[in-house]
């Protein structure tokens, strides 16, 4: 079976950035396992899996603009502390949930100044390139709960 739209894939890979660091890996634990042509994963590596089948080993170099986006300068701004309602100690690289023009969405703060607190909406690999070294483990049709829930149930996925 190849990989095509509405198929579960499980595969083992590794991601680095374009200096060679380890961003995150499946090695040491489970495949990843994801519904194909359901946006589970960035559309750069899901346009490259197309058509692959199980024993595949490949490399696939994702530009920033088909990973997580450039980076957008225009998504980070300056707010003040008393919207962090309760929280005592923000520091920066902590991550809170935000309520956005655009639904909610996770920030990160960039820096603080006192009652200024910088927050950064992007994505924290907004803007990079990201290289996959991918091994496809296995493909299975998706059920019909998977594709009406647009998500893999089951082992490498949720119950409900």
């Amino acid at each position: 079976m190849q990989i095509s739209k509405d198929s579960v894939v499980s595969m083992a890979y590794t991601l680095t950035n374009d200096e060679g660091q380890v961003i995150d890996t499946s090695a040491g634990g489970e495949p990843l396992v994801y519904l194909h042509g359901a946006q589970n994963i960035i559309p750069g590596l899901e346009n490259a899996l197309v058509g692959k089948v199980v024993g595949d080993k490949l490399t696939v170099n994702v530009a920033a603009a088909d990973g997580y986006g450039e980076y957008n300068p225009e998504l980070v701004q300056v707010v003040s502390k008393h919207l962090f309602g309760g929280v005592e100690n923000i520091e920066a690289g902590m991550q809170f949930h935000a309520q956005t023009d655009y639904g909610m969405q996770v920030v990160t703060v960039a820096a603080v100044e006192g009652d200024e607190i910088t927050v950064d909406g992007n994505h924290p690999l907004a803007g990079q390139n990201l290289n996959f070294d991918v091994e496809i483990m296995d493909i299975r049709e998706a059920s019909s709960e998977e594709l009406e829930h647009g998500h893999v149930h089951g082992a490498g996925g949720h119950q409900h």
